[in-house]
Order: structure tokens, then sequence, then C-alpha cells
């Protein structure tokens, strides 16, 4: 049996090695680094694939939401709600920009945003919500959208976990994840389901004056060059992760079935033990399992931790310690949250590996040695 990899990069490249070094060299040889025609050819794919009218590459997913809440003319002291249960470049970007982060609760089977906690959460001085698709599974778009729309709100999906994952709303109409909201955020990190062999991240919109701004906010602010008409920053995808990312972008389906099809084999392997509950695959959501996470009752999770590392099985326990408990909110003035569901969460999931190349033998291997511990 192949050694297990929580993310195993290394097999993913050999299908794609010839192309993507190929593609490189001609970067090389014309020395276009920065904003060369992959980039455009990529962005142009990746636009397309999403049914997004614009897209606008960016250095990486945290940039992203930067850039995003920059676009919408968000002040210092602006409320913007997320979850507590995500990762903290979510959150960081708020605090970054002097605005005041105000954490909700998710829903403890999806993992994702809790609608009836952010109505709960709005305030006069609430400018935006920020739903995270966590771990590749759509967060409710329909509900979130309609409190947006109520209060006159923005909505920018965080999509960095679920690129390639579509929300069904409740008329029927099929969406990729990312294309809800005013705009949608993603990050190329080399384990993400669409990931570069460096840092890269994108934003789409469908919105023509949002699209021209974020594009001058990401250079430096300029309209044309030496003319800068807003504040802005310096994030740009280089050529040479456009070229990577160009190559997995036409594979992305065929990656994401892949992560499917072993979620089912986790699916069916856990289907009878009462210690562990399985990611619910909500009804609207087509997931597409950046994470594959546990919730365990009853479990010693760091035993169950450390018994996988003894037979080389690498696991991950995303997220242990929740936006609302991080120390570098101290300074916000920030009220006492009372996050039940979110706290009940960091001490129960953990998250096995998951990746395009996992094998029958490996599924086996780490099932079997989840459930001898169970």
């Amino acid at each position: 049996m192949l050694p297990i990899q929580m993310v195993d990069l290394q097999r993913q490249y050999q299908p794609i090695k010839e192309e993507i070094l190929s593609g490189i060299e001609a970067v090389l040889d014309q020395a276009a680094f920065i904003n060369g025609k992959p980039v455009q050819e990529f962005t142009t794919d990746l636009a397309q694939y999403l049914g997004a009218k614009h897209v606008i590459p960016c250095a990486n997913g945290t940039d992203a939401l930067q850039i995003a809440m920059m676009a919408l003319d968000l002040q210092p002291g602006d409320e913007v709600i997320t979850p507590s249960f995500t990762y903290i470049a979510t959150t960081e970007v708020v605090a970054l920009l002097r605005l005041k982060p105000v954490f909700v609760e998710v829903d403890r089977n999806t993992f994702c945003m809790d609608p009836e906690s952010v109505r709960k959460a709005i305030t006069p001085k609430t400018k935006a919500i920020v739903p995270v698709h966590l771990y590749g599974q759509a967060a409710p778009m329909d509900e979130i959208m309609q409190i947006a729309q109520e209060y006159n709100l923005f909505v920018i999906e965080d999509n960095a976990q679920a690129i390639g994952g579509t929300y069904t709303s409740k008329d029927g109409t099929v969406k990729k994840t990312g294309t809800i909201g005013h705009i949608g955020c993603t990050s190329f990190f080399p384990s993400k389901n669409l990931g570069g062999y460096g840092d890269g991240g994108a934003i789409c919109t469908n919105d023509d004056a949002l699209a021209d701004k974020m594009r001058m906010i990401a250079n430096h602010g300029q309209s044309k060059r030496y003319y800068h008409d807003v504040v802005g920053c310096n994030s740009r995808l280089d050529t040479i992760q456009a070229v990577v990312l160009k190559a997995k972008l036409k594979r992305l389906d065929q990656y994401i079935d892949a992560r499917r099809k072993a979620a089912d084999y986790y699916d069916a392997a856990f289907a009878n033990s009462r210690a562990i509950q399985t990611p619910q695959r909500a009804a609207y959501a087509g997931h597409v399992f950046h994470q594959y996470t546990l919730i365990l009752h009853g479990v010693d999770r760091d035993g169950l931790n450390a018994h996988l590392a003894a037979h080389q099985i690498p696991s991950m326990i995303y997220y242990p310690v929740p936006g609302h408990r991080q120390k570098m909110f101290d300074s916000f003035g920030l009220p006492q949250y009372n996050l039940e569901t979110t706290d009940w969460l960091t001490e129960r999931v953990i998250s096995l590996p998951m990746h395009t190349e996992l094998d029958e033998e490996q599924l086996a291997y780490i099932t079997q040695t989840v459930l001898s511990y169970i």
C-alpha cells in the first residue's frame, strides 16, 4: 500500500506533469511572469466554468476577501456577520480593515452558517454577510440572500473550500457556489480542490461596476497606469500559477468525482457506528468534499488522533479554536458570545484524509483503523 497523505499532490501531479512543464517552459521562454497570456486564458476559462460574468484573479484567497470588502466601501466600525466556525482568514480581513466582526452559529449537521442566527445578529450597523461554504458544502443561500435583501446587506461568499460545488435554489435554479451573492471569493492554495503550486486566488461577480472597481483595487487602485482612482493594493496571480490552474481546471469535475467516491466509501464504512456521525449532505448542495469531517460521539478524539498517527494515517482537527475565542479580537470590544453549537463542534470534529488519489486499499485501511479504535 502506498503511504497515506492528508492531501496527495505528488500523485495528482503525475498525469498532468508534461502539460504543466511545457506550459511553464513557455512562460520562462517568453518571460511574461506577471499577467501573461495564461492568466487571461485561465480567467476566461474559470468565468465560463462558474457561469460568472467577471472573474478577477489575485494573489491569494485572503486578498480576495479584502479586495471584495474594500470594493463595497465598508467603513471602520461597520459590522460584518460571519460564522465563528471557519478558518481565521474569513474574519482576519474584517479585523484588518477595522470593521467589526459579528460571529454567528453554524448548523450542527452541515457545519454551515445558520440563517436564524444571522437574523438575530443584525443591527443598524450591519453592512455585509460572509457565508462560508465550509468543507466543500454550500451554505443555505436562499435564506441568506432573503435576509440580505430584507435588510439591504451585501453578501460575500467565502468559496475557498467549495469551488466546483453547486447550490440548488428552491425554485430549481442550479448555480455554482461563489456566484450567488454579490461577490464570491476563492483560494488556490495548493491543498484546495483547485490548487496551484503556490499562492493564488480569485474574485467573481456579475456586477459590472463592482468588477471594474475590484480590478482597480487589485492593481494599486489604478484605472490606467499611474492614474490611481482609489486606494488599492498589489494582488496578482502570477503566470506560472495560471498555467497550473488552467491544466487543473479542465480536470476539476473529475477531481470532484474522485472525492465524492472516497466520501461514499467512508459513509458506507461508518454507517453502522453510533459513535461516528458522517458529514450530512444537504439536499440543496452538491458537496465537493474539500474535507471529510466526522463528528465523534463519546469518543476520545485525542486518543483516536494518536491511534491513527501510530498507524501512519494523518488526520486533522479543523478548527480547534473558533473565531470568537481568538485573542486577536480582544481589542475589538466584542461581546461574550454564547455559541453552543460552535463550541460543541470544536470539541468533536476530526477530518480524515481526503483527496483525488485515495484508492480502495487505502480507504479500507483508514476506515478499519478508525473502527478498531472506536
